[in-house]
């Protein structure tokens, strides 16, 4: 680690989050030098890039929703139009919450006769746009920060179903497979989806790798499929190879 990039670091640590432009400023570089050391220190897991800059990854705090939306945006619509290419028209679904499941619901718009079900009010709303599927939102309590129906009651809603498939996402999955994720009210609702879909498939690029989440929603071994935007660590290869996890990379 350059000097420069330990004071990239000090400088986010206390004010929480950095600019692109401030930084080229600061230091009297050009923003293409920075980009490239904030690319760094996040491929190193030590910042979290935002729109326009970086922050301190926590493993106790998720990013901001409006963060989330900002990361990895050309790698979420790939992934999306993967798993678009897996489910079928006339096919029923659950979806939960998260940024990646919501490019997918983009990605599922020119779909016919789906039945969603779902927690997430933005993926319910970007759906509506198409009379040929039927939305079903789930019950339970608003998180207003990022439109999530979240709880018991919502996992309940959940049990009623059975349904063919189920996207999902994962604030951050563990070298042993784990998916992890930050609220356990939320946690309780993907289980239940999971365990309520015939084929459950995880849509996270690698970049969750790097992120470390408190609570644990399952192992990858028990999902079916890995949708992802780059070849995943040698670990995760050896455990979708072993449990029979078909692992579809985007690029």
């Amino acid at each position: 680690m350059n000097l420069r990039h330990q004071e990239i670091l000090n400088l986010t640590r206390q004010q929480g989050k950095v600019g692109v432009t401030e930084l080229a400023l600061h230091f009297d570089v050009t923003e293409q030098t920075i980009r490239r050391d904030l690319n760094a220190l996040t491929e190193a897991g030590q910042l979290a890039r935002v729109h326009g800059g970086a922050i301190i990854p926590s493993g106790v705090i998720n990013l901001r929703y409006e963060d989330r939306q900002a990361l990895a945006q050309a790698e979420k619509e790939a992934m999306a139009e993967a798993c678009a290419r897996l489910i079928p028209e006339g096919a029923s679904l659950f979806m939960n919450i998260g940024t990646t499941t919501e490019t997918v619901a983009r990605a599922l718009l020119s779909h016919r006769d789906l039945m969603v079900i779902t927690n997430n009010l933005n993926v319910a709303n970007i759906l509506a746009e198409n009379a040929g599927i039927e939305v079903v939102v789930a019950g339970g309590i608003l998180r207003r920060s990022d439109a999530a129906l979240v709880g018991e009651v919502t996992a309940e809603f959940v049990q009623r179903f059975k349904l063919d498939y189920a996207v999902v996402g994962a604030a951050a999955v563990d070298l042993d497979g784990s998916l992890l994720d930050y609220d356990y009210r939320e946690v309780r609702v993907t289980q239940a989806i999971i365990q309520n879909a015939r084929s459950s498939i995880l849509v996270a690029d690698t970049g969750k790798f790097r992120r470390a989440a408190p609570v644990r929603i399952a192992s990858l071994a028990e999902l079916d499929v890995f949708v992802t935007d780059r070849t995943p660590p040698k670990t995760i290869r050896k455990l979708c190879k072993t449990a029979g996890v078909s692992l579809v990379v985007t690029s």
